[in-house]
């Protein structure tokens, strides 16, 4: 946006200079020059707005490279020219499948699954618990004429058993409430987990259409500035000439700057919407694949704090597999337990 403001500034510098002339040599009045001056500074006042977005947006970059506010211009100047544009064709795959590796939908799995765990919890308060619980030993004493080395002989030996049963059959009631109350959380995790899901579509379904739409507006506005640009060479040129007044210089130095900011802005909602499909799919993946979550750096910090064991995968290694979970479609009157 900013080399488009640069490049209209530049246009406009020129008609200011021909206005000028024309004024200087009697053959236009100044109300040209005036004319021309009001939309270049127009134009100019866009750049300082634009630089100041471009300066926030490269501040968030800090943040999701977790340093400090700096100049990004070095590095981003390395990567100039070589940033990949968007595909035109985006394989979406399996959404069900995809879905799974959102860490909301993940998250609203395994809760329901856990409260499913809890009504089972809450139901075998119903049936009577029996338990034995006993103790071996040796005792040995060198009192009245016994010794030690009857602490392993079967005079020594002592042993004790204690049976010991329990049943809340007068808390039947608070039970069966209990349990009526696990259901319902249950029951309040499956909506929850089935408007997550439906959310996961929503946002998949409006990134797929953001881009589609947006590729379509470009090639569209693309023309318009075409047309634009082509206007303002044959205005400037019928004006050097006197064949018509400065309103249509500056109408067709307005139009083009609207049109190329608009293909400019056409062309960040294609990038935008397919960064909007790769998240709501739980984009990453690719990356993400034979590979471990936690840097190298992180881990040897965890492990100076506390040990984890094998749990943090050495250098090289993939990530331990995550446990099998089921599908939306599992999730319904009857739950599963999960394949851990």
């Amino acid at each position: 946006m900013i080399a488009i403001a640069r490049s209209n500034i530049s246009k406009q510098e020129q008609s200011l200079r021909i206005a000028k002339a024309k004024y200087t040599g009697g053959g236009s009045s100044e109300r040209d020059v005036f004319q021309a001056t009001n939309v270049l500074e127009q134009t100019r006042a866009a750049i300082p707005q634009l630089t100041n977005q471009l300066q926030q947006g490269e501040n968030a970059l800090c943040v999701l490279l977790g340093i400090p506010p700096v100049s990004l211009a070095g590095l981003l100047a390395r990567s100039r020219g070589r940033i990949r544009v968007p595909p035109s064709t985006i394989a979406v795959g399996i959404p069900a499948d995809l879905f799974r590796r959102r860490p909301d939908v993940r998250t609203a799995e395994l809760a329901v699954l856990a409260q499913n765990a809890q009504i089972g919890v809450a139901e075998a308060q119903l049936y009577p618990a029996i338990s034995i619980t006993g103790a071996f030993g040796g005792a040995a004493s060198t009192a009245n004429g016994h010794n030690l080395g009857q602490l392993v002989s079967s005079r020594g030996m002592t042993y004790a058993a204690d049976p010991s049963f329990q049943w809340n059959i007068l808390n039947y009631g608070q039970i069966t409430n209990n349990v009526r109350l696990q259901d319902a959380k249950l029951q309040q995790l499956l909506v929850d987990y089935q408007n997550t899901v439906l959310k996961a579509q929503q946002q998949v379904d409006d990134g797929i259409s953001a881009f589609r739409q947006s590729r379509l507006q470009v090639g569209y506005l693309r023309k318009s500035a075409e047309a634009a640009r082509g206007a303002l060479r044959i205005g400037t040129e019928q004006y050097e000439q006197g064949a018509t007044d400065f309103t249509t210089v500056l109408t067709a130095e307005q139009n083009l700057f609207q049109a190329e900011s608009s293909v400019a802005a056409a062309l960040a909602n294609v990038a935008l919407g397919a960064t909007a499909i790769y998240r709501a799919l739980g984009g990453g993946w690719q990356i993400r694949e034979d590979s471990y979550f936690v840097t190298a750096a992180t881990r040897d910090q965890m492990r100076a704090r506390t040990n984890w064991g094998e749990l943090l995968a050495p250098a090289g290694q993939p990530q331990p597999p995550a446990p099998g979970l089921p599908s939306p479609a599992d999730i319904g009157p009857t739950v599963r337990s999960p394949e851990w």
